[in-house]
């Protein structure tokens, strides 16, 4: 197990922390050599959301194929891989143990390291995997359907938390109004696009604690859209979508802004499944602009669970904290190892 871990070191990520089945050779913690990701999408959606039994069980029959297509894909012999690296939280329990004894086993079989990658760190990385020329302090914005929070990198490996939900989550707050909605899943696409045709500003949702901190919160915002379409059964469907989603950017944006003045950022980084919203993209953009500090978006194929950022995480840990130890588990709630 002698392998240098310099940017000739290439390292197998695999991700199954939810519903989507990864793996990903990346060289030198930013040369994505191949990234294949097989969504169980269909699988959920006559169900209206994941179901961690039967994500586990397709996680248990589509990886071995996957890494086996991304090995093809990047061209290269299985000896040539220096590292594996798999998510070990958070995420569903029984998912999770299907990557990481899978990332165990390929370890001991090739004698190279393991290593337990945080599924939250590797979206903050996502970004740079398209343009790695960062430059710290950077805000990173991370927005998905379990998680909202805004984050100081000030170095890799190096965080601070600067706010999060109070309450629900960004993405489920999209997921949970497009079921009420009666729209397709997943929640999230299916709103950006309805979203598309309506007019934002026809229902003015409120804007909750908009000028109150760095923290968030959707609770009240999705009860309010349930309760103005209680009241108003007839507005148009994509007014109110429009509306909904025209709320909780504005949220994003504002306190991300924000966030970047206080801490003197050189950028803002937006991460995570949400990244993915064509509204929120835009107005990311446009409050870099206002701010005068660059922007760092990922490409669609970043933003939603994909194990080329685990693999880069993966290499900069390894470099960092040295192989971490096969006696590890799943760890379905772990958090974000963050400064004072």
């Amino acid at each position: 197990m002698n392998r240098v871990i310099d940017e000739t070191a290439l390292v197998l990520g695999i991700e199954t922390s939810c519903d989507e089945t990864a793996a990903a050779l990346v060289l030198g913690g930013s040369d994505v050599v191949s990234s294949v990701v097989s969504s169980q999408v269909d699988l959920h959606a006559s169900f209206g959301g994941v179901v961690p039994e039967v994500a586990s069980r397709a996680h248990l029959e589509l990886l071995g194929p996957v890494i086996a297509r991304s090995v093809v894909e990047a061209g290269i012999d299985e000896r040539r891989i220096d590292a594996v690296a798999a998510t070990v939280g958070p995420g569903l329990i029984g998912a999770l143990l299907v990557g990481v004894s899978a990332a165990k086993g390929l370890a001991l079989s090739w004698d190279v390291p393991f290593v337990g990658v945080n599924h939250l760190e590797a979206h903050l990385y996502a970004a740079f995997l398209d343009d790695p020329t960062i430059d710290f302090p950077v805000v990173v914005l991370l927005v998905s359907g379990g998680h909202t929070m805004l984050v100081e990198m000030q170095d890799h490996g190096r965080y601070r938390m600067l706010g999060q939900t109070i309450d629900d989550a960004a993405g489920e707050a999209f997921d949970k109004v497009a079921r009420f909605m009666g729209l397709d899943y997943p929640g999230g696409p299916a709103i950006d696009r309805e979203a598309a045709e309506g007019d934002p500003t026809a229902v003015n949702f409120p804007r909750a604690m908009l000028n109150d901190g760095l923290n968030f919160s959707f609770s009240g915002l999705k009860t309010s859209v349930m309760n103005h379409v209680r009241r108003h059964p007839d507005d148009d469907l994509a007014d109110v979508v429009a509306s909904f989603q025209a709320a909780v950017v504005d949220v994003l944006v504002t306190k991300a802004g924000r966030a970047a003045r206080q801490v003197a950022a050189k950028g803002l980084v937006l991460g995570g499944g949400v990244a993915a919203n064509s509204l929120l993209r835009e107005c990311f953009l446009d409050v870099c602009v206002a701010e005068n500090i660059r922007a760092f978006l990922p490409s669609a194929g970043m933003c939603t669970d994909n194990a080329a950022m685990i693999a880069a995480v993966g290499w900069h840990r390894l470099r960092s904290d040295g192989p971490t130890p096969l006696d590890i588990g799943a760890i379905p709630n772990l958090r974000l190892a963050v400064i004072d």
